[in-house]
């Protein structure tokens, strides 16, 4: 048989948001390998398993630790938050070891901010959208800012992941510079701060208002395009539909009427 490594997307960290196939993958493995937060976000039964932790920015010996586990004869799990082919190491773990005729990697898919993150707000994503990360630890700035305004010009709603951390902290006010350029002021937007994990905090403003937020590397940031609006304290992007009227959408039954 072959040796077999599942990247597992974990979601925010909890049980409640992971797939039954990833709390599955996690069971039935022999050794768990991850970043250090994300091993210690696992729950109690995991952590009874052997777990291997490697440090932020050590991500190819992280990998590498998983083939060289696999290759004795270990079912490995290695953990990602959120997805792990959304910023994740999914295609760092192909480029290592894609041509191993002795291992097969599988990816276990994942709830990933932008998801988890918008259902706090809302429904900030509910028409065509992108993602962007403002880390140029591994893009170069100038292709970052190419994508902002590329994003701007489509009128995409936008979800934004890294937008600071201790070495990056001007980096939110500098994307919002450039899309202050093409967007107005008053374009709703929100942020949401430890998705899912204690202390989840949500914000709700303006783009404006966004540029001076203080925001860390746990915060996914959302942007509205030009149909997004606040209805009821939340951040909606309308899909377009053409609403009859808010006095029809419910017929004298009770039930929902089409529209």
């Amino acid at each position: 048989m072959k040796n077999r490594i599942d990247i597992v997307g974990m979601g925010p960290g909890n049980e409640d948001m992971m797939t039954a196939q990833a709390l599955r993958a996690l069971e039935q493995a022999d050794v768990i390998v991850g970043y250090t937060v994300y091993i210690n976000l696992l729950s109690e039964r995991f952590r009874k398993k052997e777990t291997i932790a490697t440090p932020m920015r050590r991500e190819e010996e992280r990998c590498r630790i998983c083939f060289s586990e696999a290759a004795k004869g270990k079912r490995v799990a290695l953990v990602c938050s959120g997805d792990a082919g959304i910023y994740g190491l999914a295609s760092l773990m192909y480029e290592i070891g894609g041509d191993d005729p002795q291992t097969e990697i599988s990816v276990i898919p994942g709830i990933t901010a932008a998801n988890s993150g918008a259902a706090v707000l809302g429904a900030p994503l509910n028409h065509d959208f992108c993602v962007i990360s403002l880390s140029d630890l591994l893009t170069p700035w100038e292709t970052i800012e190419k994508r902002l305004i590329a994003a701007a010009a489509g009128d995409f709603a936008i979800a934004i992941y890294n937008p600071a951390s201790r070495k990056r902290s001007g980096h939110l006010r500098m994307a919002c510079d450039i899309l202050l350029r093409f967007i107005e002021r008053e374009r709703p937007c929100g942020y949401v701060e430890n998705i899912g994990r204690e202390g989840e905090k949500a914000v709700l403003c303006t783009l404006g208002e966004l540029r001076d937020a203080q925001v860390n590397m746990f915060t996914t940031v959302f942007v509205g395009n030009s149909g997004s609006e606040f209805i009821d304290g939340r951040l909606i992007t309308k899909r377009g539909y053409q609403i009859e009227g808010n006095s029809d959408i419910c017929g004298n039954d009770g039930g929902q009427k089409a529209v």
